[in-house]
């Protein structure tokens, strides 16, 4: 499998992430102290400054807070692509996350119900993307 568009790079600290999504599970660093769920992963809990985190899995749902639909490709990978959405999600779970509204856009507005899918890239790595959710 081949795939030419920007991927992201793994570290020690996203690597759970990853992991996750890999098996179609959206994951988000959690405090075990205060319970804070942030986004990106850190070494100490933004909200506490605690060390002691997880990694607990999330709804998959949240809000579309903003989107933007691109008309010209910034990368070869995405020729094809055009029209594409990029998009600004909140989460169920309360945090933001940058990401690509997929599927049918027609009726995207911020406010609208988004679901979690899973894009397998290759066979190390699935991106989370959102579509419109089908009870909204």
């Amino acid at each position: 499998m081949s795939y030419n568009k920007p991927l992201p790079k793994l570290d020690p600290l996203t690597t759970p992430f990853w992991e996750h999504a890999r098996r179609n599970i959206l994951a988000l660093q959690t405090c075990r102290a205060c319970n804070d769920a942030h986004l990106p992963p850190s070494p100490v809990c933004p909200k506490c400054l605690s060390t002691d985190q997880d990694w607990k899995p999330a709804s998959g749902r949240g809000v579309l807070e903003a989107y933007a639909e691109f008309h010209r490709a910034y990368w070869p990978g995405f020729n094809d692509d055009i029209p594409y959405s990029s998009a600004i999600v909140r989460l169920e779970e309360g945090p933001l996350m940058a990401t690509n509204l997929v599927g049918d856009t027609t009726n995207a507005r911020v406010g609208k119900a988004v679901e979690v899918i899973f894009d397998i890239v290759s066979p190390e790595l699935a991106l989370p993307k959102f579509r419109l959710a089908s009870d909204d």
